[in-house]
């Protein structure tokens, strides 16, 4: 195995580094740049902008359009360097011995380099299957441009079969991983003088009580669903926010908390939404037939599927043959990806891809140049393999 990657993918690999695309701030001078590139050498592509056309996804497209593509995806979008110190510009790719340092350069710019340089690579190759490549906006708060690209991709005449998340898993087959569901609750209280509590309902004494009550859920669901692929092998529910009130001798008329649910696919965010409801009217029913005004409400902010181990599933049937000379037992993963969504539109998916998740949204976020070159051999062997691949593999859907 080579332990370089082509010059090709490390000067893409810059270029795309240098694009400030921190999730808070539009991605287009990135896709523009890779449309344009991809437009250059005669390569199928759309821009696909967001509703307020601030940011965009991007399809391209090499081979025939025929059954069982296979989706190369990615996001384009990076977490803040805000709070951290970095030895060197972020933004400005760095090479010191066997790294490559900068914001992106595992998560997971480095394989959307690997990506583009293999479509421009084998453009011409006579693939008897589409090689498709989905670029993303705004995974690192919610996934939330995946599912427009998604189901624009399932509209095809010709829809892919199987996708191929490339988040950093140092090129293991990762085939489950949690969900996460992201969620603000927003409490109406009854203000009212400190010394007169009797006449007022504190919002910060209900959003007391919900987090006491989602604990209790968030325990109750340990004792019945575990998962010991994961670590934790549990669902876990998180409170990271919270604010309220207006001054120390006043009850709190308004109270919100921002909290998420990292959860496994027998008991996922959605199992904790189903039983909001109940927890809402526990907390606030009492106060409410007493006080009019009394309120709690839960908005959902992001929810991404898990991604469930598929029997049989064509993905990971697909990678095992081209991996088969290494030892690549597939794994669990703890953090979320799109993979959850592509599997809920009908696609087989898994996660493989160059770098490792221990150095992603770090200071000195690195990748290493050798996981970059197993992942050009990975996408050059995908190549091969849609050369000439049998149906039944890349037609089987999950299994």
């Amino acid at each position: 195995m080579p332990e370089l990657p082509s010059t090709e993918t490390v000067e893409l690999l810059g270029h795309l580094i240098a694009f400030d695309t921190v999730s808070s701030r539009s991605n287009m001078a990135l896709i523009d740049y890779v449309a344009a590139r991809l437009g250059s050498l005669g390569i199928v592509h759309r821009i696909l902008p967001s509703a307020d056309g601030k940011k965009a996804n991007l399809w391209a497209m090499i081979g025939p359009d025929r059954p069982g593509g296979v989706v190369l995806s990615g996001h384009s979008d990076v977490v803040p360097v805000e709070g951290q110190t970095w030895d060197s510009d972020p933004f400005t790719m760095r090479c010191d011995g066997e790294r490559l340092y900068g914001r992106g350069t595992t998560d997971m710019k480095g394989f959307i380099a690997c990506a583009i340089a293999a479509l421009e690579r084998h453009r011409e190759a006579p693939l008897e299957r589409p090689i498709h490549l989905a670029i993303s906006y705004d995974e690192e708060v919610g996934c939330l441009g995946a599912p427009y690209l998604i189901d624009w991709l399932t509209n095809l005449p010709i829809p892919p079969a199987i996708a191929l998340i490339g988040e950093p898993t140092s090129m293991r087959i990762v085939n489950a991983h949690k969900s996460v569901t992201v969620a603000r609750t927003e409490i109406s209280g009854v203000e009212a003088h400190s010394s007169m509590a009797h006449h007022g309902v504190s919002a910060i004494d209900l959003a007391g009580r919900m987090i006491a009550g989602m604990k209790d859920m968030e325990a109750d669901l340990a004792d019945t669903h575990r998962d010991d692929r994961f670590l934790p092998d549990r669902a876990t529910i998180s409170v990271n926010r919270i604010g309220g009130g207006t001054a120390v001798n006043i009850l709190a008329g308004q109270a919100w908390f921002d909290w998420d649910v990292r959860g496994i696919p027998d008991a996922d965010g959605d199992t904790v939404l189903g039983r909001m409801d109940a927890l809402q009217q526990a907390v606030a029913g009492p106060a409410a037939r007493s006080h009019s005004g009394v309120t709690i409400g839960t908005r959902v902010l992001a929810n991404v599927p898990a991604l469930a181990p598929e029997s049989e599933g064509a993905a990971e049937t697909f990678v095992r043959a081209l991996l088969a000379d290494f030892s690549n037992d597939a794994c669990a993963v703890s953090y979320g990806t799109e993979a959850g969504q592509f599997q809920r539109a009908g696609m087989s998916a898994v996660v493989i891809g160059p770098g490792s998740i221990d150095e992603a949204h770090k200071a000195n976020e690195f990748v290493a140049l050798s996981q970059l070159a197993a992942c050009e051999l990975f996408l050059d062997a995908v190549v091969v393999a849609l050369s000439g691949q049998e149906e039944t593999t890349l037609d089987a859907g999950h299994g």
